[in-house]
């Protein structure tokens, strides 16, 4: 690798969202274990899930600001210390309290404040170990995206299996799994010395205001897209996991096999995606309009679907393939495009909106599920065509 970036290096990168991606999605397949051991609801089981976005959600953009300031693996390493110490009191109340529910909730939040440190701050990270070669950049962001969807396709196998041991097991596993990933950060991830001045905390909210007058007609529509994108995978794996279980009376791993399949197409879209971009922004906003244009054609028929599981995994794996387009592509358009002294403020709100996505999927489609779900999935069609005529008006990167 150029750069002096080690594979190493760029392994320990990627475990960071590997980790954080397992710590929450390998809870999906096994909610409505969850529900039956802990005489819950649906719409409780899923605050196990949002209690965490939430929590990254209002963490995320003190910890950009922190990484700014005082370093990325000063910010890293703590943060991985603290998703750790949540999955043991989850594990550590399913195991010995009689009403368990609250101390899960407890050790979620805290995984969420981990959460908020340690995956948003890697995009900085490597447009400050690439800096001035955006195709570098580029493919390292895809590796790191790639990893972000490899854990999301391993998460519903590895979450099905470890509760067929023991149900609360998936909790501990998240906490071997940070601190795997946090001896990989300390040995392996050199960052580079900045010795550049430090602006004032009022100088520095002064240089983000003018990042979001001067660029804030793209920003927000990427940031759109980042919850948009989020809000449709979390909210379509909470239906399947629900439905396969509920409906179709499928299980354990083999429930957690089928719900790979479409996770599966999403990661391999996002390394194609990565290795392709090459930093050419012309490009990129084609992309975005052909996963846009795919998603918001496709997910309405996922509400009319549901006794025809084939078809649906079709459909499924269709909007996986558009939102790993998309991923990649989001990230490199802003690390790529903001100056490094604002970089990690600005990629952690980036990280915010899509963790505003993942928060609200799973409460939204446990509500809808009920008695509105086509409604639900065709609304979400028209809001895809909307944030698509926004990529049209306000991306043009051939008029910057």
């Amino acid at each position: 690798m150029k750069n002096n970036v080690s594979v190493w290096c760029i392994i320990s990168m990627a475990s960071i969202p590997l980790v954080m991606t397992l710590g929450n999605s390998m809870l999906i397949p096994i909610l409505p274990i969850f529900e039956e051991q802990l005489n819950i609801n649906s719409f409780q089981s899923s605050l196990i899930i949002t209690s965490y976005s939430i929590a990254a959600i209002l963490l995320i953009p003190i910890a950009g600001y922190l990484s700014d300031r005082y370093g990325r693996k000063k910010v890293i390493i703590p943060s991985l210390l603290l998703t750790l110490i949540g999955g043991l009191i989850a594990g550590i109340a399913s195991m010995m309290s009689s009403v368990p529910f609250l101390w899960i909730i407890l050790g979620r939040i805290l995984q969420g404040f981990g959460a908020a440190g340690a995956a948003p701050i890697v995009l900085p990270l490597v447009g400050d170990l690439y800096k001035d070669n955006d195709e570098q950049a580029s493919s390292c962001l895809g590796i790191i995206e790639t990893s972000n969807t490899f854990g999301k396709v391993l998460s519903p196998i590895v979450g099905a299996a470890l509760a067929v041991i023991v149900w609360y097991i998936p909790f501990f596993a998240i906490s071997v799994f940070s601190l795997i990933s946090l001896i990989f950060v300390f040995f392996f991830i050199k960052v580079p010395k900045d010795n550049e001045p430090k602006d004032s905390l009022n100088q520095f909210l002064a240089h983000v205001k003018d990042i979001f007058i001067r660029e804030g007609h793209w920003l927000y529509v990427v940031f759109g897209i980042g919850a948009y994108s989020m809000l449709i995978l979390f909210g379509i794996l909470f239906y399947l996991s629900d439905i396969l279980e509920k409906l179709h009376d499928i299980e354990g791993v083999k429930k957690g096999v089928i719900l790979a399949i479409p996770l599966l197409v999403l990661c391999l879209a996002s390394l194609v995606t990565g290795k392709k971009i090459k930093g050419d922004l012309v490009f990129m906003r084609y992309i975005l309009l052909v996963s846009l244009g795919l998603i918001s054609i496709l997910s309405p028929f996922v509400g009319f679907l549901e006794e025809q599981v084939r078809t649906l995994l079709l459909i499924t794996s269709a909007i996986g393939l558009a939102i790993g387009g998309l991923l990649p592509t989001l990230d490199a358009m802003i690390t790529e495009n903001i100056e490094k002294k604002e970089r990690g403020t600005i990629t952690s709100l980036y990280s915010a909106a899509r963790f505003i996505g993942v928060a609200a999927g799973p409460p939204l489609i446990s509500i809808f599920m009920k008695d509105s779900l086509a409604v639900a999935t065709i609304m979400s069609g028209i809001l895809g065509a909307t944030i698509l005529i926004c990529v049209l008006l306000f991306i043009k990167p051939n008029a910057q």
